[in-house]
């Protein structure tokens, strides 16, 4: 556990720092309208730094030989991760609104155990909700396949 907190604190603070850089560069001061792009995320790179910091510290005072993850916790994690990462390929061919409910409606029975008419209602309602919101009102382009070209989308 450790050594996990150490690297995964490390990489945050090497991101924190590429953030204050660029923030730098875009300008941390006030201007006559108000703080200037960099500003906030000048200020959260430099809290991020300073917290990822304290976590290497107290991480290398101690001795603990626990595992990050253990075989048993292994299992819980991949049963999320494969599914999220079958919508992020299957986004490239199917778009994201087809593969959403693909998603959802694959998760909500397998994880949740839903009954199979609230998988199919929030399996179509969600994705059709979050097409309208995006597409429609906030006029929010989203990847798109061939279900929604057939549908003149």
């Amino acid at each position: 556990m450790r050594v996990a907190d150490i690297v995964t604190a490390s990489v945050l603070l090497l991101v924190s720092g590429v953030v204050v850089f660029d923030a730098v560069r875009l300008g941390i001061g006030w201007s006559t309208d108000g703080p200037k792009s960099g500003f906030l995320p000048f200020w959260l790179g430099v809290l991020m730094i300073a917290v990822c910091a304290v976590i290497v510290a107290q991480a290398a005072r101690r001795a603990d030989a626990r595992p990050f993850v253990t075989r048993a916790q292994l299992g819980p994690v991949l049963k999320v991760l494969w599914p999220a990462v079958a919508l992020v390929v299957l986004t490239q061919w199917l778009g994201l609104y087809v593969s959403a409910a693909l998603y959802t409606g694959f998760y909500m029975r397998w994880i949740g155990r839903h009954s199979a008419l609230a998988v199919l209602a929030v399996a179509i309602l969600f994705p059709l909700a979050t097409f309208f919101i995006f597409e429609k009102w906030f006029l929010v382009p989203m990847p798109k396949g061939p279900l929604e070209a057939w549908l003149g989308q």
